[in-house]
């Protein structure tokens, strides 16, 4: 658990980590304790807070996990443990999950989004397997809204979190009654849905005292962690595309109304519960992780300082050695979590330059398919921000811009889920005046970084041979091509 503190000004004042543990008490199960999280924050906000005005606190934000389901029962506590957002016991029910959701209105999007992890899924899942606990029920929350719950006493969740759930109708901005009825649920154990940055309540008066801080503070609803980091970039706010380069890979940019037939998630956002709009998000699920595969786990470090420094990344493009990068499955694009990588091209003239190159340049075409396939208009804006600790790396910055052809940003300052939502508390409370200024100075563009115009011309053609590695992995590894490969055959 991260905590931020920030003054009217935007100034981070301290900032501090606990530590917990989930469990995984059984093959594909991921669980916790939510009173662990409450545990971690109260110890959190005494360090925090230690030697200062607890007088001059004004409010709260809560950010966190999307998707992790946590059941209260009668008197407001979990029933069970969260199930976490990485929980993957549902896996086997999912394909019939899917089927019976596919006839329900807004059945197409929401068969093809809901997946392991996804609060319908498990909430289904407890019908099948627990289902007294699905009967003693009386609310369910997701992820950071136990901890607006625990602080203020309120049930409430925001758009973000209904609308990834895949208990959620977009269009309509309402609760699915088709699912409900699926589930077995009654009305009355939803949330209630508002606005990110409405008020959720005032902290509870035995919960202050606990804190020692005034039960005139403020908490707001909040919202998930993916914009509360777009908050902080200005990708809210502002209106620009962002790739974060982290672990995962994630792609994200707001539009006002995206199209439900393509690729990634679309999460509806309110700030004030009167103005929505949307924000795209795709990811490149292995892609900071394949990056240390490639030169911690395979080089040992061995050249990487120097590589990721020196190499000439417009010359390289040109080499004809390719990699395929999804070393652990796909969500967004495919869905296929067997999917794996691969190299091609290898000889014996190949270096560990050239295989360096081609790993960064694989994640950049990864990158540039799930832009394609989510319809991102990119060059509506003229460049691409970059946040995240693969921006470190000059070489992937440069590659990227070629590979995308367009201008690439890389983005200094303090950003991140905890900031974010810290802006957002302190928009509420009045020390930001607008949403349009919610990231102004604490953003600022390190360098940029321009398409080469013979490497991008060579990344082009090398795309195209990309795109159809899938197929060629596909039948290595089934004995046949996919359905868009067979028709065109």
């Amino acid at each position: 658990m991260k905590m931020v503190l920030t003054d009217s000004e935007k100034n981070i004042l301290c900032q501090i980590s606990e530590e917990y543990q989930a469990e995984q008490t059984q093959n594909g199960w991921s669980e916790i304790d939510p009173e662990i999280w409450f545990q971690a924050m109260q110890t959190g906000v005494e360090k925090i807070m230690d030697g200062r005005n607890r007088d001059a606190l004004r409010g709260i934000g809560v950010t966190g996990q999307m998707h992790t389901l946590v059941v209260l029962g009668e008197n407001g506590k979990p029933l069970r443990p969260a199930m976490m957002w990485n929980d993957t016991r549902t896996k086997d029910i999912m394909p019939q999950l899917k089927e019976i959701i596919r006839q329900f209105p807004e059945g197409d999007y929401l068969s093809r989004t809901v997946s392991t992890g996804s609060p319908a899924a498990n909430l289904y899942w407890l019908k099948i397997n627990e289902p007294e606990n699905l009967k003693k029920m009386r609310k369910f929350l997701i992820g950071p809204d136990y901890l607006v719950h625990c602080l203020t006493g309120s049930q409430v969740t925001d758009y973000c979190e209904a609308s990834t759930s895949c208990l959620y109708r977009i269009s309509e901005r309402k609760w699915s009654e088709e699912i409900r009825e699926l589930i077995g649920l009654s009305s009355e154990v939803y949330p209630e849905i508002r606005g990110s940055a409405q008020t959720a309540g005032k902290v509870l008066p035995e919960i202050a005292e606990k804190l020692g801080i005034s039960p005139d503070v403020e908490v707001i609803v909040g919202t998930g962690d993916n914009p509360a980091t777009a908050i902080s970039t200005g990708c809210l706010g502002r209106g620009y595309p962002v790739i974060s380069l982290g672990t995962s890979g994630v792609f994200m940019m707001p539009l006002e109304r995206p199209e439900f037939q393509t690729k990634g998630k679309k999460i509806l956002f309110s700030f004030d519960d009167e103005k929505f709009f949307f924000l795209v998000q795709g990811v490149v699920q292995c892609n900071g992780n394949t990056f240390d595969w490639w030169n911690r786990t395979i080089m040992d470090m061995k050249g990487f300082g120097k590589l990721n420094k020196a190499l000439n990344v417009n010359k390289a493009a040109g080499n004809e050695l390719m990699f395929y990068p999804h070393l652990d499955g796909d969500k967004t694009i495919y869905a296929d979590p067997e999917l794996r990588g691969a190299f091609t091209g290898i000889s014996l003239s190949t270096t560990q330059e050239d295989m360096f190159y081609a790993v960064v340049e694989g994640l950049c075409f990864a990158f540039r398919e799930l832009a394609e396939k989510m319809k991102l208009p990119l060059e509506r804006f003229g460049s691409v921000k970059v946040v995240g600790g693969g921006s470190q790396s000059p070489v992937w910055l440069q590659t990227m811009a070629n590979v995308l052809d367009i201008p690439i940003e890389k983005v200094g300052g303090t950003i991140g889920p905890a900031f974010g939502i810290a802006l957002l508390a302190a928009y509420k409370g009045g020390s930001i005046s607008s949403l349009e200024q919610i990231s102004d100075g604490n953003v600022n563009i390190e360098c940029r970084y321009l398409p080469e115009k013979e490497a991008a011309a060579a990344c082009e053609r090398k795309y195209a041979k990309y795109l159809r590695m899938r197929d060629g992995l596909n039948y290595i590894r089934r004995g046949c091509l996919n359905e868009s490969e067979t028709a065109e055959k």
